[in-house]
């Protein structure tokens, strides 16, 4: 009776018992440190972040000083291996010297490499923003095309330049701008696994509503200029501290 009893009993508590992977004994911290690592693109979380930068940077825009889209398209080439304020400088005395496509198609090559040098690569720069100007005269009346394919066709123009010239100059959303900063931010933040910066915009446009695209990617620029800087992030300054878990967080 004694056997049967206890054979009863054993195979009501079987039916009973829940899958031991269902059972995790973890204090309430190693929780929620699991559940956070396991939110990275979570769209709760996603929305959060983006809360976070409307709060910081509401009205951000491209930092490269311009006064029309091929000013803006130039800029972007130049900045190409070099801060935004030492483009600023650079486009402050050029913008003047040369103001039409016409002006730098024609510009002779070695002075222009002396207009440039302090942008660095100024030699292949000077070869893209010829070849730009040329090709706008010849094949797009002097304008600036309003397309991610006609864009790409320039000489110097890359998918992050024509995503500034389009989303800075025409407001048309083609992609996220993936520099320097998106790139490390991105990783930080958790956002995108990836190094090369194709595969980080196409890990970002899944994750971020096409009418954020613009704005977030400013936004982004300007926080990791401020706050999220590359050698030593100046967390403690940071609202988006609670929603990072970085290994190389400074709190």
């Amino acid at each position: 009776m004694k056997k049967q009893k206890s054979k009863k009993m054993a195979s009501k508590r079987a039916r009973g018992s829940k899958p031991a992977s269902r059972k995790l004994n973890l204090r309430p911290s190693t929780a929620r440190a699991i559940l956070t690592k396991a939110a990275g693109t979570n769209p709760q979380r996603v929305r959060a972040i983006l809360q976070k930068l409307d709060e910081a940077y509401p009205d951000v825009t491209c930092a490269l000083v311009h006064e029309n889209p091929f000013q803006l398209l130039i800029a972007t080439i130049l900045s190409a291996q070099c801060t935004d304020v030492r483009v600023n400088l650079v486009t402050k005395e050029l913008f003047q010297k040369y103001r039409t496509p016409k002006d730098f198609a024609y510009a002779d090559p070695n002075e222009l490499e002396k207009d440039i040098r302090p942008t660095g690569f100024f030699r292949n720069k000077t070869k893209s923003i010829i070849g730009a100007s040329k090709k706008l005269l010849d094949e797009f009346g002097g304008e600036v095309p309003r397309t991610m394919e006609e864009v790409l066709t320039l000489p110097g123009a890359a998918r992050k330049t024509a995503n500034v010239v389009l989303g800075t100059a025409y407001g048309i959303a083609s992609g996220v701008v993936v520099d320097t900063h998106v790139a490390r931010l991105s990783a930080r933040l958790d956002l995108s696994h990836n190094t090369d910066p194709r595969k980080i915009e196409q890990d970002l446009i899944k994750i971020i509503p096409k009418e954020k695209w613009i704005l977030f990617s400013h936004q982004l620029i300007w926080h990791g200029r401020k706050i999220c800087q590359a050698r030593k992030p100046r967390c403690i300054e940071c609202n988006l501290e609670r929603l990072c878990y970085a290994s190389d967080k400074t709190v």
